[in-house]
């Protein structure tokens, strides 16, 4: 599963409507292009290719009153929107996902419902102990990892992370159970995560790419 792709669809989706230069710029702002494969280029390909596959509708654009370019802005069709929760859910519920998967999938919790988030991290929990467990089979940490000479120091480091994610996903999950954000079909206002039109993004890279004037 790519980040990227869900990334491109979260970022649209929150807009409403956006052009591929508001889609990197949102991602830039939330780090993406730090921690995942969320570079210019990837952004702009995505943007083209889930068009193609019926993901996204393109809109054509009047040129600006200051004279830029028209551009193209995408919008989430039904099938969009379906891919979009469907690549949240297996983002929080896969336990061996890369770290940007996770983090792509956290940007989209609240666009589930709050129950839903929290039975979808529970699952993720328990694919945690069954995958700890699986190690376990192979190497016992009581052993030590010099029981299996230095090739134990790799099972070592995944028991390890095992553990600080189930830690982390339990206190998430109390946290939500608690109260914390507004999740999809309840009252007060959610979160924006997106930049309006014009609004200037402190962490903007500000290296130009061909894609940006689209």
């Amino acid at each position: 599963m790519s980040a990227i792709r869900l990334l491109v669809l979260c970022a649209v989706r929150q807009h409403g409507r956006a052009h591929g230069y508001q889609v990197r710029n949102d991602l830039e702002y939330w780090g993406a292009h730090e921690w995942s494969n969320a570079k210019p280029g990837s952004i702009y390909h995505a943007l083209k290719q889930m068009a193609k596959q019926g993901l996204l509708v393109e809109h054509e654009t009047a040129p600006s009153a200051a004279g830029g370019p028209p551009r193209t802005e995408y919008e989430l069709t039904g099938a969009g929107d379906e891919e979009y929760l469907a690549l949240v859910r297996a983002a929080l519920t896969s336990y061996d996902q890369r770290p940007d998967v996770l983090s792509a999938g956290l940007g989209g919790i609240v666009d589930l419902g709050r129950d839903e988030a929290v039975a979808l991290l529970k699952e993720r929990v328990a694919g945690l102990a069954a995958w700890r467990d699986s190690v376990t089979t192979h190497y016992l940490p009581e052993a030590g990892p010099e029981s299996v000479g230095h090739i134990g120091e790799i099972m070592n480091l995944w028991i390890h992370s095992a553990d600080a994610g189930a830690e982390w996903t339990r206190g998430l999950i109390a946290r939500i159970e608690g109260g914390a954000y507004t999740f999809a079909g309840e009252e007060g206002e959610p979160f924006v995560g997106v930049l309006a039109e014009g609004q200037e993004n402190p962490y903007a890279t500000g290296i130009p790419d061909p894609g940006d004037e689209e």
